[in-house]
């Protein structure tokens, strides 16, 4: 503690000059000088110097107070009890800001954080952005939920669990950061009921419709079609997909990196690495894709030259194997806009996705009845087998030497 064991006087000087004129909260006997906080603020600080080596000086009205404030401290730092009263007194905004800096400068995925920042700025701040930290309650999180529930753009039940979900983890981060919230602040939160997504089950005839819609509306883009539906690829995998990256004589795709916002990015999860043995029917596939469409679309003449008159550099080749007609990366944006054409003129459900792809991947695998559910979920790169992985340059021991042949069977006939 080691400060002092009385309370300090602002008000008064404790070692007045000569010449210093005492003021009128003084007597005669006991004059008092003024210093230059005189009259500002709270009289009477309570001194000390906290376990962390940080010196506290909170201030009170009265002597009597300060006093009690630090026969407190006192017997806290005995018992070991002491909590930093400061991490309390910053607002939520403080901390929602931080805990996005750092996701940031820990290059997080970017997608992941986007969503926290979307949620804090457009949800959080207005709630309680201004709020002291340390004031925040159980009640507050269950007013929170209502609030949401209330906010035009959140009427599907499941965006207003994704927002919670935001503020859940904002409070623990908070709790990290010795915030004295309670204990129970996000527990037993009653939550609108979120029914599952369903996921669409695709024929091996209606991936192949897909694909010959894909070619109608974009035919730079049909090889994404296989390489989800033969390799199970997400959709950032797919766009991230390099020629370097396939093995093209041992029928392999090294799956290394993804795209967001056509900047390289991290894969979901550690699982998601992997060397995948794929069916040569896909590797056929691509190879018909890069001979057919090189990186930047050929344009005419006339439009060559006015390009050229312009100052047009061609975008630097990165190896990609699908891009957009100008040679850059695709954007998830982008993509979607051509997918939901091409799933409208397959005649589709309007809620398939590109990842029930990856879904049409593992079944097929599991019910060809040539591997055990091991190797399939291997295969599939699920999370729950990360376990498996001990380097990401090379095949798993689950997946060591395995030829895939399902899918070649699949689309010939069709």
């Amino acid at each position: 503690m080691a400060e002092s064991d009385a309370p300090f006087d602002r008000w008064h000087k404790k070692y007045p000059r000569p010449g210093d004129k005492p003021c009128k909260c003084g007597t005669k006997k006991n004059p008092l000088y003024p210093s230059s906080d005189h009259g500002r603020g709270l009289q009477w600080q309570a001194r000390y110097t906290g376990p962390d080596g940080k010196p506290r000086r909170p201030a009170f009205d009265t002597w009597e107070k300060a006093r009690d404030h630090l026969d407190e401290i006192r017997k806290a730092l005995r018992e070991n009890s002491w909590v930093d009263p400061e991490p309390g007194k910053r607002t939520v905004a403080f901390y929602a800001d931080e805990m996005i800096k750092r996701r940031k400068k820990k290059r997080k995925n970017d997608n992941t954080t986007k969503n926290y920042e979307s949620h804090i700025k457009c949800h959080i701040k207005p709630f309680a952005g201004n709020r002291s930290s340390q004031s925040l309650t159980r009640r507050d999180t269950m007013a929170f939920v209502d609030y949401l529930m209330d906010q035009p753009g959140l009427e599907a039940a499941s965006s207003v669990v994704q927002v919670y979900k935001t503020w859940r983890i904002l409070m623990n981060y908070m709790v990290d950061s010795d915030v004295p919230l309670p204990a129970n602040i996000c527990a037993r939160i009653d939550l609108p009921d979120v029914e599952p997504r369903v996921s669409v089950p695709l024929s091996p005839e209606q991936v192949a419709d897909l694909a010959k819609a894909m070619r109608e509306v974009e035919p730079r883009l049909e090889i994404l079609v296989w390489i989800g539906a033969c390799a199970g690829l997400r959709e950032g995998e797919a766009f991230g997909l390099t020629r370097h990256a396939v093995n093209w004589d041992q029928d392999l795709l090294y799956v290394k990196e993804q795209r967001q916002e056509g900047r390289s990015a991290k894969l979901k999860t550690r699982a998601s690495y992997a060397t995948l043995p794929v069916d040569h029917f896909l590797i056929t596939r691509l190879r018909e894709h890069t001979e057919k469409f090189p990186q930047v679309a050929p344009v005419s003449a006339d439009h060559e030259r006015r390009r050229r008159a312009q100052g047009y550099v061609p975008p630097p080749d990165e190896g990609l194997i699908v891009t957009n007609r100008y040679g850059r990366p695709l954007r998830r944006s982008a993509f979607r806009h051509h997918w939901k054409a091409a799933v409208n003129l397959a005649g589709l459900p309007r809620e398939t996705r590109f990842h029930d792809l990856k879904h049409f991947y593992t079944t097929r695998l599991g019910s060809s009845g040539d591997f055990d559910p091991k190797t399939v979920q291997a295969l599939s790169r699920h999370a729950e087998f990360s376990e498996t992985w001990d380097t990401y340059a090379h095949p798993p021991l689950a997946v060591q030497g395995v030829r895939v042949r399902t899918f070649s069977t699949l689309f010939d006939a069709a």
